[in-house]
């Protein structure tokens, strides 16, 4: 049964950086474009970045030279790098694959404010 574990969420002042991780068992974690996603009470869960089998990344224009994506397939693991984070960043945030295929995690929670 796959499995998603994100983590690495917390409490950042703006303009600050973290660094969420997701673990994925269960399935064979190489051969799927995995996704980055987040959601806000107001707002529905929206994707933010997209990593292919090969590494080719996407990121949600909102994010845009701020965000980064990317993988370790030895590890099992999706990352992404967030720097210069504002406020409307604040959210949970979620991995999945790109069709929300698996079971959803707990998410990790980040906040943004000073």
């Amino acid at each position: 049964q796959v499995q998603l574990v994100e983590s690495g969420g917390g409490w950042v002042q703006p303009g600050g950086s973290l660094r969420l991780s997701c673990e994925v068992s269960g399935t064979q974690f190489a051969n799927t474009i995995m996704t980055w996603y987040r959601e806000t009470p107001r707002k529905e869960r929206e994707w933010v970045a997209i990593i292919s089998t090969g590494g080719v990344t996407n990121v949600a224009d909102s994010v845009k030279g701020r965000f980064s994506i990317s993988r370790d397939n030895a590890k099992n693991t999706l990352y992404l790098q967030m720097n210069s984070l504002r406020p409307e960043d604040t959210a949970v945030y979620y991995c999945n694959t790109n069709f929300r295929s698996f079971p959803w995690g707990q998410g990790t929670q980040v906040s943004v404010s000073s």
